[in-house]
Formats: C-alpha cells, structure tokens, sequence
C-alpha cells in the first residue's frame, strides 16, 4: 500500500507545531526580582489571582507580564496554579452541582 504525502506532511507540522510551544528553561529562576527576593509561593499565589487584570494591563504596557520570572520555581508555579483556580473557581462547585443534578434523578 502506498501512503499518501499528506500523512508524514501533517505529522511534520503537527510536531512542528508541539515543538514550537514547549517550555524553554528560564535562566532568570531564582534571581532576586523587584524586592531584592525572588518570587515565592505566595506571590505566585497572588499573581495567580490577578492574571485576568495582569493580562489585560500587558495588552496596553510594555513592562507588564502576567508571570514573575524571578521565581523560586516549583514553589511559585504551585502558587500560581492555585490563585488561578481560585480566581475562575476551581470546578469545585461544578461537580457539586454536577453531583446534585445526578442524585435527583
């Protein structure tokens, strides 16, 4: 059977595509930032919170990002993951509400 062209070019560009939106390293990690530290769990708790209003402020200033690169790493993307689940809610009240809807039949 002969393959079509088609097939390995879509498999290119999709790796293409997945390559290009990989994570680089981030050589500023650890760095002091604005304060003299880096960024820890409980700002990235906060600038998870506010990424909506971060966002929207880089849309408009330069020097404006909706992520600290001086970070302490895993700590502070573990805060940030947190503030953003508590600012759009978490799922947790869909599955609750998900689980009523079920139990009622």
């Amino acid at each position: 059977m002969i393959r079509s062209w088609r097939q390995p070019v879509l498999l290119l560009l999709v790796a293409g595509v997945m390559a290009a939106c990989a994570p680089a390293a981030n050589p500023l990690r650890g760095g002091a930032g604005f304060h003299g530290l880096p960024a820890g769990f409980l700002l990235g708790i906060w600038h998870g919170f506010t990424i909506v209003f971060a966002f929207v402020a880089s849309l408009f200033v330069d020097t404006v990002g909706v992520y600290e690169v001086h970070n302490t790493g895993w700590p502070y993307n573990l805060g940030y993951l947190f503030g953003v689940m508590m600012f759009f809610g978490g799922g947790g009240a869909s599955a609750r509400e998900a689980r009523r809807r079920k139990s009622r039949g």
